[in-house]
């Protein structure tokens, strides 16, 4: 073979590895895009991504336009082409009562359009859901996507060919033998998670914030540069046709989706073929009942006369066809003003910035509140008093804050700080802190303030705190709504006839409690310590700390120096339990509970614990063959070691079995060593 045949065979090769990679990339793109059913790894995906990439590179004759290597980008538009659609994209009519009575309208108007009366069969209908996001139109050329336009005013689009070549989920390629030309209509669309991404990149890189995913997706897909396009997230459902040659229509409009679906192009699956009145208000219904959950975006659903040959006897008045119909939903969401921002105190002291609105009709209900999450979403969507903003509510959702118009800011406006606002918390009093490696600022009054005083009594009388037998939740309501109890404190001064009012507690009943809270007074200063509820001070914490200071007056003199030489507390636990402590409020309250008779015994400071694991730190994680989590926990205790809840630095040993979880991660991310349950018996035995 001389050197002519053999460049000529090596091309032949690399024209059939092409074919077959392009064909490989298309089946894996349609499985993950469109069926959300993987059928390789990422890596596997990249590599043979890459393979093509090389191959056309070599061979640039062989690069085709529904390679998926066009998916990438090309260079930056000055302006997107004007495109003149052959078959008008228009618009439907809404219906706007967002009633049953809204279907059964609609379909009145259609039956008298036909002439139908009473005693004719009820009419079959098409239905699927109204997207919200970008409407394009797809013209193929023999099975091969040439052109993408927007809809325009209905009769000329923009040609965004480049960029709808980035989305995944259109196929460059129809699959099987496609028609001469077909034009598939459909809707660009962000998924909520894409979207929550998305904005998460954007502040990341120090760029804008989106408002919602269909102003992120027809932003996205007006780009002039297609590489901005391709790193968006994008999606797509087909929901009609446009212009059609070589091809038979099917009869009906159901049997148009099933067959955009057969050509690979993603239809949402959320639709079905209903009779009359009734099956258009049913599917209504049963769409609002998902439509929280959904994945994406969408404000109504859309009926359609299901048989073509009625569409076409119908028609159209003015720009809208007589033959469909969008009915919509109540809005999620509204333009409204912010007037102030305050802050309420949840039950563990966390203080949640509150948007004050001007009363807004969103979500079927009046809104005057939203939640703005915490302070770094604040600055991170640029919410200022003053602001036009747009404001969601889903369902029973409580409603957010979108975020700020800023077409409509009215000159700089100051930026709210949470921490300059409200250095004191509302409720009682008490400093608010944040710690450094936290997005929530809370109320250090943990024991006095009233905002938590549920939680905190729950806490309180927690078995493994001090263990308060027979005062749960229902309980604690009742006393703290009846303003019996406020602080840890009164709980022992209840007597009986404060009790036995209460609903469900008889005499008996409130016996047993007052019994119950008698014998807490004699406890454990590491239950004590851990009773109070200091943030990130669990059980473990609290024992270290008794063993460490021997007396509550130690530890509550120590700064946050002195408590860091503590095993296992770091600046982190020990900037908690100084700020807790310097609080005079819960100082108070501590005070308080010692007058109240709450006492321990009171030792010197620990010495070095004797034994073979004395000064080591174990954590355990997952399930070991013949030890429970307490038993390997005594045996380590007993042994002088130490048993913590989170793997750090300052940890000596992982002990794993099996299905451990990010504790393990986390190990081997440190390098700390990782023994099994016969490590752990050969270290005892040692």
């Amino acid at each position: 073979m001389d050197l002519f045949d053999q460049a000529g065979a090596a091309s032949r090769a690399a024209a059939s590895r092409a074919a077959q990679l392009r064909d490989e990339l298309a089946a894996h793109d349609h499985a993950y895009y469109v069926l959300d059913a993987p059928t390789v790894p990422d890596a596997e995906y990249d590599r043979l991504f890459r393979e093509l990439q090389a191959i056309e590179a070599a061979h640039p004759e062989l690069r085709t336009a529904d390679s998926p290597t066009q998916r990438v980008g090309g260079r930056p538009l000055a302006q997107f082409p004007a495109v003149r659609h052959r078959v008008p994209m228009l618009s439907i009519r809404t219906e706007t009562d967002t009633e049953a009575s809204g279907a059964a309208a609609f379909d009145a108007r259609v039956r008298r359009e036909l002439g139908l009366g009473a005693q004719d069969p009820e009419l079959e209908y098409a239905t699927e859901l109204k997207f919200d996001g970008l409407a394009i139109s797809l013209r193929y050329e023999r099975g091969v996507l040439v052109q993408a336009a927007t809809r325009g005013d209905g009769e000329t689009g923009e040609d965004v060919t480049s960029n709808v070549r980035t989305v995944k989920a259109i196929p460059l390629r129809l699959r099987g033998a496609g028609p001469e030309v077909i034009e598939i209509r459909g809707e660009i669309y962000m998924r909520r998670d894409d979207f929550e991404t998305l904005n998460r990149h954007q502040a990341e890189r120090g760029e804008k914030n989106f408002v919602n995913p269909r102003n992120a997706a027809a932003g996205s897909i007006r780009q002039l540069d297609p590489a901005i396009a391709a790193r968006r997230p994008l999606s797509f459902f087909a929901y009609g046709l446009g212009d059609t040659q070589g091809w038979t229509v099917p009869a009906t409009h159901a049997e148009v989706l099933d067959a955009i679906a057969a050509f690979g192009v993603p239809v949402c699956a959320h639709r079905a073929v209903v009779r009359g009145a009734a099956g258009l208000a049913g599917f209504h219904a049963r769409i609002a009942a998902l439509r929280d959950g959904l994945p994406f975006d969408i404000d109504g659903v859309v009926y359609k006369v299901n048989t073509l040959a009625l569409q076409q006897r119908l028609g159209f008045v003015t720009r809208e066809p007589r033959w469909a119909v969008a009915h919509k939903y109540p809005a999620q969401e509204a333009l409204t003003l912010l007037r102030d921002i305050e802050v309420q105190v949840g039950r563990t002291g966390a203080l949640t910035p509150v948007a004050r609105l001007e009363p807004v009709f969103v979500g079927g209900v009046t809104v005057t509140n939203a939640t703005l999450h915490n302070q770094d979403e604040i600055d991170r969507k640029d919410v200022r008093i003053g602001d036009w903003v747009v404001v969601r509510r889903a369902g029973d959702v409580i409603p957010e804050v979108v975020g700020p118009v800023l077409e409509r800011r009215a000159g700089e406006l100051p930026r709210f700080r949470l921490l300059e606002r409200f250095p004191l918390c509302p409720v009682c009093g008490s400093h608010v802190v944040r710690g450094e490696d936290e997005v929530v600022a809370r109320c250090s009054g943990g024991l006095f303030c009233p905002a938590q005083r549920k939680q905190a009594l729950l806490h309180f009388a927690s078995r493994r705190a001090m263990d308060i037998e027979g005062l749960g939740d229902k309980l604690v309501e009742q006393l703290v709504d009846a303003a019996i109890v406020k602080t840890p404190v009164d709980l022992y001064r209840l007597g009986v006839l404060a009790l036995v009012n209460l609903e469900r507690m008889g005499e008996k009943s409130a016996q047993n409690l007052l019994a119950a809270i008698e014998k807490s007074r004699s406890t454990t200063l590491a239950r004590f310590i851990f009773a109070l509820g200091i943030r990130n001070v669990g059980e473990a914490t609290a024992r270290d700390l008794a063993r460490h200071f021997g007396s509550l007056d130690a530890l509550m003199a120590a700064d946050e120096l002195a408590l860091q030489q503590v095993p296992d507390v770091g600046p982190i636990v020990a900037r908690s339990i100084a700020e807790f402590l310097a609080e005079p409020h819960n100082r108070e309250v501590i005070e308080q509970l010692r007058a109240a008779g709450v006492h321990w015994e009171e030792g010197a400071p620990a010495v070095a614990p004797a034994g073979r694991l004395a000064g080591k730190t174990f954590v355990l994680t997952g399930t070991l063959p013949t030890l429970s989590r307490d038993e390997a926990k005594a045996l380590i205790e007993a042994q002088g070691g130490k048993v913590a809840g989170s793997v750090s630095k300052k940890t000596n040993y992982v002990v794993a079995g099996e299905e451990a979880g990010s504790k393990l991660a986390k190990a081997e991310e440190l390098g700390v060593p990782i023994i099994d349950e016969a490590g752990l018996q050969a270290l005892l035995a040692a």
